[in-house]
Order: structure tokens, then C-alpha cells, then sequence
């Protein structure tokens, strides 16, 4: 087996209320992602249903289990970080050259931004990045005036822990879902029609941040470029084999009511890190996009500027780690995935703001 390279592992934090369709997402995720994937999964209660639900889908060998999914129970993330979730990260870490990536399954009774703000806990921040939060929530409950399809498992779900007594009612909890999340994903999507899907996207795009988008989902059909900001290993080969240089866009049949379309943005020529960070915000808040990747070599850098963004949340560093032998010249390549895009649209506006 090949090996990841020694660099700061993506993590995506999907968070969400009970019945939501977390964990149909994360077993989607990992059964057909092809990723080496481990999954932390915050429970409350003495009976971890979700871990329970992710070990036995056979995403993994049995003998590997215990090092990809682990299980925090009796305890909200978000007050337990120092004694809790920092030995549980680290004991991940450990075998950080065994994995492509981490994702982090909360509760939808914890408090999301307390556990990203977690990760930037010096013991961790180095070796891993949030790629993005991810709130998944339930389209036929919400079109049924619900922000949860049964209050009553919730509630008892609340009740079983006595560490919840700093949560509010529910609406609000709901509302810090919408307010952390970089990426919105309305499950059952199959249940409802387009009617009723785009009342919903917009009544929820209301309650949002700008650039982040609200996709329809069935079945948790995502692609995992989308969650996590990787490829398959063999599409990842392929990228790097033929480095994009074609501009069409490409469509992704993901099952959820809408294709998945990506352009490919290419630029030879001479840009700054400052000068990405104002013009990929605003492509992405014009366009809708809900993920950018790609990577661009910068005048007198030896190593590659990392690109990486869901919805507003974007991260530029420099990869002391890459592999990669630097071109002769400086340049940018990225991919942009998005719904119903404009290529031309982005292409005009991403060369425009570099010309």
C-alpha cells in the first residue's frame, strides 16, 4: 500500500440533527470514496448507534477498525476538548501515513465552532486542516414545518447526557448548525419536488453566510471530491498525469436531483498569494461554487501555494511537504465544482481578475 505523504491530514466536520442522514452520508462516503478514511463519531448516551451503524458497513477490514473509527460518547466535544478530544486526535495522528483524510461525525447537540476552533489547538493544527463544516439537514421534515423529523428521540437523546445543560432550545441549536456550516446538504431529497426543494434552499440560503451553498441529496449520494476535497486515488493519479489542460466542464450524476459540474481554471503567468485570497472569495460568491482545489507556484517559492475552499471557507499555504518538481514557470491550475456553472462566466472573471 501506498503511502500518504507527512502533510496536514483534510478533515471534514459533518454535523447535523439525529435522523438527519448523517451517518447514511458517512457510509456512502466510505464505501465508495475509494479513500484511506478514519471517522471520529460524537455521541451522547450509552449506546453508540452511529458507530455501531459506520463499523458494521465494512467500509474496512475488520482488523482495522478500532484505528479508523473512534468513538467519543458520554460528553459534548465542545466541553471536553482538552481531556477528550486531543488524546483521541493524537491517537489518530499516529498512524496519519496510513490515512487520506479524517472526518469528524458530531452530534447535532454539540456546538459545531468550538470544535473547529479545537483544531487549532497547537498539538493538532499542524497536521491537520478543516476542509470544511458540512450541516446536513432533513428536507421532508423541514418542508413539514420541522426542524427535526422526531423531537422526542431528540429530546431523550438530550436527556441522556448531563453535560447539555448549556444547550438552548432546539431552533436555536439548528440555527448554529446553518451559522458554522461552509456546505449545506438537504437529505431526502427524493421525498420532495423541485417546488418544494427550491422553497427550501431558499429559505434556508437566508439563514446562511454568503458563498455557501444549500445541495439537494438523496441517499447520501455526494460525490467525495465535493466532502473532502480529494479524489479517488486513481482519479488523483490521473490529474496529475495530464494536469487538466482542457477547459470543459465535466458532469457528475450524483443521484441527488442535480448534476454535479466541474471547469477546470488554468493561468501561466505571474500572481501573489494576497491577490488569490481577494479574487477566489469573490469567484466563488459570484459563481455558487461549493469547492475549489488546485494548487499555484508563486515567483521565487520553491514549493507550491495550496489551494482549497467549500463554500466561503478558503486555505492557501505553502506545501514544504509536495512532492512535486517545480515548473519552469509560475502559474496556477485549479478545479472549481459547482451546479449549473457558467464556465465561461468563471473563466472571464478568474482571468479577468489576474490579467
Amino acid at each position: 500500500m501506498n503511502k500518504a505523504p507527512a502533510t496536514r491530514l483534510p478533515v471534514t466536520v459533518v454535523t447535523g440533527f439525529l435522523g438527519a442522514g448523517k451517518s447514511t452520508l458517512l457510509r456512502q462516503l466510505l464505501l465508495s470514496s475509494g479513500l484511506r478514511l478514519a471517522v471520529l463519531v460524537n455521541e451522547f448516551g450509552e449506546v453508540g448507534i452511529d458507530g455501531d451503524l459506520i463499523r458494521s458497513c465494512g467500509f474496512c477490514p475488520e482488523e482495522e477498525l478500532d484505528g479508523r473509527v473512534v468513538e467519543l460518547a458520554n460528553g459534548c466535544l465542545c466541553c471536553t476538548v482538552q481531556d477528550e478530544f486531543l488524546p483521541v486526535m493524537q491517537q489518530l495522528l499516529q498512524r496519519a501515513d496510513e490515512l487520506d483524510g479524517i472526518v469528524v461525525e458530531t452530534s447535532g447537540l454539540a456546538l459545531p465552532l468550538p470544535l473547529v476552533q479545537a483544531f487549532r489547538w497547537p498539538e493538532i493544527r499542524t497536521r491537520t486542516r478543516v476542509t470544511g463544516v458540512v450541516t446536513v439537514v432533513d428536507g421532508e421534515a423541514l418542508s413539514n414545518g420541522s426542524v427535526v423529523a422526531d423531537p422526542a428521540a431528540l429530546e431523550a437523546q438530550r436527556v441522556a447526557d448531563p453535560s447539555l445543560d448549556h444547550l438552548s432550545d432546539i431552533n436555536s441549536l439548528f440555527d448554529d448548525q446553518l451559522g458554522a456550516a461552509d456546505l449545506v446538504l438537504m437529505s431526502r431529497a427524493d421525498c420532495l419536488n423541485e417546488e418544494q426543494i427550491q422553497t427550501l434552499q431558499s429559505r434556508l440560503s437566508a439563514q446562511l453566510r454568503g458563498g455557501v451553498s444549500v445541495l439537494p441529496m438523496a441517499r447520501g449520494n455526494v460525490p467525495a471530491a465535493l466532502l473532502m476535497g480529494l479524489d479517488r486515488p486513481e482519479e488523483d493519479e490521473h490529474h496529475h498525469d495530464h494536469d487538466h489542460d482542457h477547459d470543459h466542464d465535466h458532469h457528475h450524476h450524483d443521484h441527488s436531483h442535480v448534476a454535479m459540474e466541474s471547469v477546470t481554471l488554468n493561468w501561466q503567468g505571474t500572481t501573489s498569494k494576497a491577490q488569490l485570497e481577494t479574487l477566489l472569495p469573490a469567484l466563488i460568491a459570484d459563481h455558487g461554487l461549493l469547492r475549489l482545489k488546485g494548487r499555484a507556484w508563486l515567483p521565487g517559492k520553491s514549493h507550491p501555494l495550496q489551494i482549497q475552499a467549500v463554500g466561503p471557507r478558503l486555505e492557501c499555504w505553502f506545501d514544504s511537504n509536495s512532492r512535486l518538481d517545480r515548473p519552469s514557470s509560475d502559474g496556477l491550475e485549479l478545479v472549481a465544482l459547482g451546479l449549473s456553472l457558467d464556465g465561461t462566466g468563471v473563466q472571464e472573471q478568474f482571468k479577468g481578475g489576474l490579467a
